[in-house]
């Protein structure tokens, strides 16, 4: 898989911006605030429907402008389809494939697959759980494009149950059969979420455990596990549904009371583990980047035993990281169909990942 040519229209800093690409490693070089970043971007959106830089769509589109438009043309075993997503301010962003209409933008999921690893990575292991689940969520889709589905249904029943909440907790004459429906349906989709996550995260254990012990064989070993907030899980989905209806019948009152829900895979986190100890407060900073790294790494090869070859981003991180890791992230990076790489000076890029060169500076990209 890979991505033969990008354009953005309004994208980020970008009015227009028309690059090829090819197999193989292709190096954006430039100074920081020339927008290198913004086109990696661009096809990590392309690949999951968001950036890995904010949390919202509206910081994308090019100040003054209304509308942002990214396409990419994705080659993958021989065939090649154009993805064209319309990303546009205070209304539904639109989407084509192949210049056809698809109903939803999330259509599009499953035709660009990335792997990005950015300095932003290291809230993976640092920051709150609220990144280590979006982190899950985004390998679910990646492997598996109609758990965005999945997911945007549980987002939806959360966000109406809790709106429901709010109104009980205010009206002692409000109607609480409907809670009961709202109940159903959060452990319902909460219960299929929670078992995809599982599976995913007793897939991807090894690969993270091994990918670290190579980024820092000096170190502890590295553990992932999934940690829910109702405690140990079933595996089979429908007992996890019967868990949870239970546990939001116990902790009722409470959720009353402060207005908000306390139950489901959105209060949940990934447990990352340096031998007996929490990788966060405890790993040191060549460790959490060891982790966040390894984190990454460990999607890629687990997307590669499911017979994806994914395209590789590395977004401005040689200059992070030090000569070992380096190293290291070369060694897996010279081995994928496509890599594409941002650096401020090109002499941070290891030497063996030589490949085409593209300058970005002054509002152009251009191959050097």
């Amino acid at each position: 898989m890979h991505v033969r040519h990008l354009q953005v229209s309004d994208f980020r800093s970008w009015e227009i911006a028309d690059l090829e690409l090819e197999p193989g490693v292709s190096v954006l070089v430039g100074r920081n605030g020339q927008g290198k970043t913004n086109l990696v971007e661009a096809i990590g959106y392309v690949a999951t429907l968001g950036s890995h830089r904010v949390a919202t769509d509206a910081p994308l589109i090019r100040h003054g402008a209304q509308r942002a438009v990214v396409r990419a043309a994705v080659v993958n075993d021989d065939r090649e389809l154009l993805v064209e997503l319309e990303i546009t301010a205070g209304k539904s962003n639109r989407a084509r494939i192949n210049r056809g209409p698809v109903p939803r933008p999330r259509d599009v999921l499953g035709i660009l697959r990335t792997v990005l690893f950015a300095p932003e990575d290291l809230s993976l292991v640092r920051g709150d759980p609220s990144d280590r689940r979006r982190f899950l969520d985004e390998m679910l889709v990646l492997r598996a494009p109609r758990f965005a589905g999945v997911r945007s249904d549980y987002d939806r029943v959360l966000k109406q149950r809790s709106a429901l909440l709010k109104t009980v907790k205010h009206s002692r004459s409000a109607d609480l059969s409907t809670l009961d429906v709202w109940d159903g349906h959060l452990a319902k989709h909460g219960a299929e979420l929670l078992a995809a996550r599982m599976k995913l995260v007793r897939d991807m254990a090894g690969h993270v455990t091994s990918a670290y012990a190579e980024v820092a064989p000096e170190s502890r070993p590295a553990l992932i596990s999934y940690k829910s907030s109702v405690g140990d899980l079933p595996e089979d989905r429908e007992s996890i549904e019967d868990l949870l209806l239970a546990e939001l019948d116990r902790v009722r009152r409470q959720e009353i009371e402060r207005g908000v829900c306390l139950v489901g895979p959105h209060r949940d986190d990934l447990d990352l583990t340096l031998g007996e100890l929490p990788a966060k407060g405890y790993a040191s900073h060549g460790e959490s980047w060891s982790f966040a790294l390894a984190l990454r790494l460990g999607g890629y090869e687990l997307m590669r035993v499911d017979g994806i070859e994914p395209v590789l981003v590395l977004d401005d991180v040689f200059a992070e990281l030090d000569r070992g890791r380096r190293q290291q992230l070369a060694k897996v990076a010279a081995a994928a169909e496509q890599v594409l790489i941002t650096a401020a000076v090109a002499e941070d890029v290891p030497d063996e990942l030589s490949g085409a060169r593209f300058e970005v500076s002054g509002g152009e990209v251009r191959r050097v």
